[in-house]
């Protein structure tokens, strides 16, 4: 049974597994490998490209996982992702080629289809936004303009102060900074808003080091895969805007007068 917390003064949310749901997606998506078929010209064959965006995509991840293990990680600009992971056996001319395309191609890799506004999250920004709650959006990502225009077409960009992506800020989650940038920007202290997300060795880990008031787990498939981390426990469980829309309702509702974990 979840205590009651104190009411935020703001919100800073990640983006999937909270505001989208984010399947995963093919290594290789095949529109993905005719697009950089095309602008090698030949020189990489296409059975090539797919095994290598394959073992790319792995060798990315196991990176994400190892740099969260540091005290401060930080984001890969976009040609450096390409050129360590996907790109290295290929001629010159072709690295060279990629390389030039960088972001439009790491937007390309990040953009999924399958995205879709995970439930209760638009009443639970409206509702955010009426009570005059700040928000900003905290997210790793490879290609944060593939997130921001999802949020555009969902109709809630407007919801939000700010958001930070990894690759355009810099730091990384659990790196602290990336949530301190965000609070800076909205005019809030840290320590007066709620931190929401889906990883608890990303997200309540970040929420943790920063000092946020409160750090919320939000359960997604990537919650159920991660190992349990009895150290960081997050001071609160839900399982998706629905549950968060209550929390907010039940912080203000009692005025906020105490904090308690799970």
């Amino acid at each position: 049974m979840v205590g009651v917390l104190r009411s935020p003064r703001a919100l800073l949310l990640d983006f999937g597994g909270v505001l989208a749901d984010a399947p995963r997606q093919p290594p290789a998506p095949p529109e993905l490998v005719r697009r950089l078929s095309q602008l090698v010209a030949g020189m990489v064959p296409a059975e090539q490209i797919a095994a290598d965006l394959g073992e790319g995509a792995r060798a990315y991840a196991l990176w994400r996982d190892d740099i969260g293990r540091t005290a401060e990680p930080v984001e890969l600009p976009h040609a450096q992702v390409w050129a360590d992971f996907v790109t290295r056996t290929w001629p010159k001319p072709a690295r060279d080629a990629v390389e030039r395309e960088a972001t439009p191609l790491a937007y390309a890799w990040t953009w999924r289809p399958e995205w879709k506004v995970r439930p209760g999250i638009p009443e639970a920004l409206h509702a955010a936004a009426n009570a005059d709650l700040p928000m900003a959006v905290v997210s790793n990502t490879l290609c944060g303009a593939a997130h921001r225009d999802f949020l555009a077409a969902a109709g809630l960009s407007d919801l939000f102060a700010a958001e930070f992506y990894s690759d355009e800020a810099g730091p990384r989650k659990p790196n602290p900074r990336l949530a301190q940038l965000a609070a800076d920007a909205i005019g809030i202290p840290i320590g007066d808003c709620w931190f929401v997300g889906d990883s608890v060795n990303r997200d309540i880990a970040c929420a943790r080091r920063a000092g946020a008031g409160a750090a919320i787990l939000m359960c997604s498939p990537r919650t159920d895969r991660e190992p349990p981390n009895p150290d960081l426990e997050p001071d609160a469980r839900i399982e998706d805007g629905h549950g968060l829309l209550a929390l907010l309702h039940q912080s203000r509702g009692t005025g906020g007068r105490s904090s308690a974990r799970t």
